[in-house]
């Protein structure tokens, strides 16, 4: 089965890198999930559509295993019209589809265990999909290392203790995804992990900061003569911080980077940022640094303040989740902004920015168009300034109308 996909990381491209890839048997595909994703799935339903005779791979669509069987019926219902409308609606109606159900043994439990759980909701993932004329042509369990098939004929043998995924680095997805510069993707629980607090870490201190912010910001947010005062100290204190950001050293081992830029933050004002920043105006202002000298520290900043999220204020981290979302894909991370922006989207399903960024990186749009339009929206903020700066327009347009002192001849610079 020759597989063709797209390829792309690091900084924003013109164009990604196309390749072309030979998967040889369900193995393959199954150590090709994580190069698809991004990230190694846990705890997933994936589906991914199939284009043309070869079997070009197309749209992907992962959520959180259901855990009640009593919700499969309809989920596997809806996740099937998901994937057939959003493909159709990019690249065409998909023409066969691949089902990976990826979970790890529980305490007590054996991976053939999981596999029979998992059994009746592949069947109904299989049956959706063909009630929508997309047949699934392979359905796989991926558990501890180890990969079964639920389409195998039933005169095909398969073994109750599965098959192993192949050694690391030794398949040609492996080899292709390396020759382009791809890291081996990491586990998907490691990357959430970067954007939410941390369950050993003790957060008393940063929840009484909070506390104590949120008794004085409050009352100025919801006062009319005081709300710019406060919007103006948030970004004050933002803009320092992103500046400590920039100045740190660049760390590339993942818990030591967070741990440094944890320690540039302290509880005050953290607390400060994560509440003013629940402010649309100042919201947006922030959104603006994304571009390329600043995009790396602040993706850094906004992870640090979702991790000070804490007790009572989880729900606040949607805001710094949604902004890591967006600076993440303007630089061409997509993997790291889908994560953030579905966490976001989790602690606040109608949050209206995270569910129309969402839906752009899914819909594989170009970041740049929205850079642009904040630019656009910076420059007339400055022109507007410069504006009341100089005052009152003349009576001819020519400068600010002011009024000549006696003996004297009123005169306009040009």
């Amino acid at each position: 089965m020759t597989q063709s996909d797209q390829f792309q990381h690091g900084e924003s491209s013109d164009r990604p890198t196309e390749v072309k890839v030979t998967l040889r048997g369900p193995g393959e595909l199954a150590d090709a999930l994580p190069y698809l994703l991004g990230f190694q799935p846990t705890d997933s339903l994936v589906l991914v559509a199939l284009h043309g005779e070869h079997g070009r791979f197309g749209g992907r669509l992962r959520v959180a295993l259901p855990e009640s069987p009593e919700e499969w019926p309809v989920c596997a219902g809806r996740l099937a019209e998901c994937l057939v409308r959003n493909s159709t609606r990019r690249t065409g109606r998909p023409d066969a589809a691949v089902v990976f159900l990826c979970q790890d043994p529980a305490e007590g439990e054996r991976p053939s265990d999981v596999v029979e759980r998992l059994r009746p909701l592949a069947q109904r993932l299989r049956v959706a999909c063909g009630e929508l004329d997309v047949p699934v042509i392979e359905a796989l369990c991926v558990s501890a290392g180890r990969w079964w098939s639920y389409c195998l004929p039933d005169r095909t043998p398969s073994p109750a203790e599965g098959t192993a995924l192949p050694p690391p680095g030794s398949t040609e997805m492996a080899v292709t995804a390396a020759s382009v510069g791809l890291p081996v993707p990491g586990p998907l629980r490691d990357i959430e992990a970067r954007l939410r607090p941390s369950a050993a870490d003790d957060h008393h201190k940063q929840e009484v900061a909070l506390d104590i912010a949120c008794a004085e910001l409050l009352p100025r947010m919801l006062t009319g003569d005081r709300v710019e005062e406060a919007r103006r100290r948030t970004l004050g204190l933002t803009r320092a911080a992103l500046e400590r950001f920039r100045a740190a050293p660049r760390l590339d081992e993942p818990a030591r980077a967070d741990e440094q830029d944890d320690a540039l933050l302290d509880e005050d004002e953290a607390a400060v940022m994560i509440l003013g920043l629940q402010d649309k105006a100042v919201r947006d202002r922030a959104a603006e640094w994304a571009e390329p000298g600043q995009a790396d520290a602040a993706v850094r900043l906004w992870r640090a303040l979702a991790r000070r999220c804490v007790g009572p204020y989880q729900d606040h981290a949607a805001t710094p989740l949604t902004l890591a979302g967006w600076v993440a894909w303007s630089t061409g991370d997509e993997t790291e902004a889908r994560v953030a922006l579905r966490m976001a989207l989790d602690l606040d399903p109608d949050y209206t920015f995270a569910r129309l960024l969402h839906t752009s990186v899914n819909e594989g749009l170009d970041p740049e168009l929205l850079r642009r339009s904040m630019r656009q929206e910076r420059r007339k903020r400055v022109l507007g300034r410069a504006a009341l700066h100089r005052g009152p327009i003349g009576p001819a347009g020519r400068g600010p109308a002011h009024r000549a002192p006696k003996g004297r001849r009123s005169r306009t610079r040009r």
